[in-house]
This record gives C-alpha cells, structure tokens and sequence, in this order.
C-alpha cells in the first residue's frame, strides 16, 4: 500500500548538491512533492543518519536552498535512492511545486498532451 501524503511529481533536468554535516555530495532529482524530494545517484557516504542536510535544488527552472532531513533510503549497486522530507518548506518551492501539479492535473483530465 502507497504511504505517500502528496502527489509526487517526476522530474527531469533537475539536480541536487547535499551537504550532510561531513561531505559534499551531488545527485539527481527523480522526483518530488511540496513537502520532499526523491534524490537518485547518491554516493553511499552520504551520512543518510544525519540529522538535518542542506541540498540545493537546481535546474533550468531556478535554484532552491533547503533544509531536509532523511526520510528512507535504499541501495542500487553503488549508489543510493534518499527520500528526504523538506524542513520549512520555502514558498518558491511551494509555487513551483504547484504549477506541475497543475499540468498533471490538466493532463489527467485529458486537457493538455504534452
């Protein structure tokens, strides 16, 4: 059974650089919602324990700064899928967030083909 809160949203072209508290590490977004992010391609140093991170979110859409804790997390081989929950949920993001919810939701309905 989906445990998911909100709609998530699959992305592409968009990036993520993570800092966990010790390192520096760099992924990509697979997808997210307004309240978190679906990072793939990170290294498994990253410190998935570690009480807060810092990520910045960016892409040809604009550049978001956040503070994120670690919600779950699987290994791929060499690489890790995190799922991290967005602590106070900048506005930008929230707007952004909205307006592909917006398309999927016009998509649903049959209105738009992309």
């Amino acid at each position: 059974m989906e445990k998911r809160e909100h709609l998530r949203i699959p992305m592409k072209n968009l990036w993520v650089d993570i800092a966990d508290g010790v390192g520096f590490s760099q992924g990509v977004i697979s997808d997210v919602s307004r309240f978190g992010i679906c990072m793939t391609g990170m290294p498994k140093r990253l410190n998935g324990d570690a009480e807060s991170m810092t990520v910045v979110v960016s892409g040809d859409v604009g550049r978001f700064t956040m503070n994120v804790r670690t919600k779950w997390y699987t290994h791929g081989g060499a690489r890790r899928f995190v799922g991290v929950e967005i602590m106070d949920v900048p506005r930008d993001w929230v707007e952004f967030v909205m307006n592909f919810e917006a398309v999927l939701h016009q998509e649903v309905k049959g209105e738009i083909r992309l």
